[in-house]
């Protein structure tokens, strides 16, 4: 008998890529054998997966192919670690695909009398007051500071496995949200795949490499765009510094553009850090590529004039002229639960990322019906 399965009624299907992953078509593919593969088909069928089958038929059939392979064991028990562990991290998540969620990344060293612990914890209560969870590491440190000021309730902890440093903090430890993870790329994945939003304070490696592969994700179009704010203590200068290093090593040198500094934004107060990234979700809602074309998602439709302006204003990121108002398209009606929004729909030439977040500003700003 099939498994019983857990429908939760409307809820996101959260695609980090902004259409990509949900555009994307299944390739079953073959054993070779096509006995196995009917029967392949068989087992999913019996399983009962509904309009899911050709994707897990792909899986069970890729997984066959590999054993074929001459693959080494500890490949194998990479690829079944890591599939196990993505599994987890969808059941826990699951039940809350609807409710807002910012990342916050720091330190596990901080201590809890120092300003940035303070700032981080007092970050995270505000954004609760705004209806965000708050997704940690898990350990102690900034981390720590974060899910204090969340509360257990509304935190996640993606823990990660070391030989020395990273236990859960108290807030988290033992709660069902807690997610232990042997493979940093596992806990990256989920890091960036349900988050709205991004809080990175001050930090070691973990955090530079979890704020630069963000920053990469976004300025190359792999990952949707959605805020990040550096957040120091009161009169720290720790990302002011990053800043400068920004501006004298790369983009003096042209590795960088002037408008990659859109991407984020730097600050050592909360009340701005909060406001960030409440007011990116305004009025914007989100984005999907569907095709050659991008679709924004919005709560309140905007009048002709607004959408006119900005087809002004933002043409260098147009392949060709103009914004159009539309209703939900049919590649998207895999996301039900926001068919009813009204979209705003363009083709992009695919350049310029930190552009495109500035043209998510402007359409926060823009004039509603």
């Amino acid at each position: 008998m099939p498994k019983k399965k857990t429908n939760i009624e409307n809820r996101l299907d959260r695609d980090y890529t902004a259409g990509g992953i949900l555009a994307s078509q299944p390739h079953r593919g073959t054993t070779g054998n096509a006995d196995i593969d009917a029967k392949v088909a068989d087992l999913v069928g019996d399983w009962g997966v509904g309009d899911k089958q050709a994707l897990i038929e792909e899986m069970i059939i890729t997984a066959l192919n590999i054993g074929h392979d001459d693959m080494g064991f500890g490949e194998l028990k990479l690829l079944n670690r890591s599939l196990k562990e993505l599994r987890l991290a969808d059941e826990v998540f699951r039940p809350f695909g609807n409710r807002r969620k910012v990342t916050v990344y720091g330190s596990a060293r901080t201590k809890p009398d120092e300003p940035e612990f303070l700032a981080a914890k007092a970050f995270s209560k505000k954004m609760l007051d705004h209806d965000f969870m708050t997704i940690t590491g898990a350990g102690d440190g900034i981390m720590g500071a974060a899910n204090e000021g969340a509360g257990r309730g509304d935190s996640f902890g993606l823990n990660i496995s070391l030989p020395f440093e990273q236990g859960a903090n108290a807030t988290i430890a033992g709660d069902h949200k807690l997610i232990d993870f042997n493979y940093f790329f596992t806990r990256k994945l989920t890091f960036v795949k349900e988050a709205d939003a991004v809080a990175l304070f001050p930090g070691g490696f973990g955090t530079m490499d979890e704020g630069f592969e963000l920053l990469t994700l976004m300025q190359t179009g792999k990952a949707k765009i959605l805020p990040i704010v550096m957040v120091d203590a009161p009169g720290g200068t720790y990302w002011k510094t990053y800043v400068q290093f920004l501006e004298e090593h790369l983009l003096r040198r042209g590795l960088i553009s002037p408008d990659d500094f859109a991407l984020f934004t730097v600050t050592d107060d909360i009340g701005v850090a909060v406001d960030e990234i409440i007011n990116f979700y305004k009025n914007y809602h989100s984005y999907r590529y569907v095709g050659d074309e991008l679709v924004f998602r919005l709560l309140k439709p905007l009048t002709k004039k607004a959408v006119a302006a900005l087809g002004d204003e933002f043409g260098d990121l147009l392949a060709e002229p103009g914004f159009r108002i539309s209703g939900s398209l049919k590649a998207e009606r895999n996301e039900p639960a926001i068919a009813d929004l009204p979209r705003l729909v363009c083709r992009p030439n695919h350049s310029k990322y930190g552009r495109h977040r500035l043209l998510i500003d402007a359409i926060n700003l823009a004039e509603c019906e």
